[in-house]
């Protein structure tokens, strides 16, 4: 089968993620209590859509995982679950108002834009913190979050990591970028 567009994946793509996200999966439990992978792969193979983005997600290095259901709408939330910062998402400023800003030395994307066009929500600082009561993230790395626009039009931005056993919440100027800080993202299926 021939891919239409560049957010579809072909039917070999497709089974290879599926079975990257189901050995996952099984292997990490403790994510998604009471939840059964027949179920979300029946909704992900719906969503050709969401498909690609998670393709996006695994690609540029994110690991992602299921780690939880909205019980309002139904939706399974996939998350970033690398050890640290995904490697394909760092070494970005905050937003495309923070790259434009930028006079010499500016980085490949922002991690705004490139969200958006994986298809994929940045992590609230709410959602960073429960993510942390799965495991250890971001040990050696830091990860951009949702930053409120007060805080934005100010022209800083936030980011959070996890050290000493606790979950640090930062902020730089917007336009920073470094080589050990990315963003993790949150999709719904």
């Amino acid at each position: 089968m021939a891919v239409k567009n560049k957010k579809e994946l072909s039917t070999q793509q497709q089974e290879n993620l599926l079975d990257i996200l189901k050995i996952r999966f099984e292997k990490n439990p403790n994510r998604h209590h009471g939840l059964e992978w027949s179920a979300i792969q029946t909704k992900l193979e719906s969503q050709p859509e969401k498909l690609w983005s998670l393709h996006e997600m695994e690609h540029t290095g994110g690991e992602p995982d299921v780690i939880g259901k909205d019980e309002e709408t139904g939706d399974y939330l996939f998350c970033d679950c690398a050890a640290e910062s995904p490697k394909g998402r760092r070494s970005l400023c905050y937003d495309a108002e923070a790259l434009a800003s930028r006079k010499e030395y500016k980085p490949a994307n922002s991690t705004v834009a490139m969200a958006e066009a994986m298809g994929i929500a940045l992590l609230t600082e709410a959602q960073y913190r429960r993510l942390q009561e799965l495991g250890s993230f971001d040990t050696k790395t830091s990860s951009w979050v949702e930053t409120p626009s007060a805080i934005r039009q100010l022209g800083g931005a936030l980011f959070c990591d996890f050290r000493y056993g606790t979950v640090f919440l930062y902020h730089n100027g917007a336009e920073s970028y470094y080589a050990v800080r990315g963003f993790r993202g949150l999709l719904h299926v």
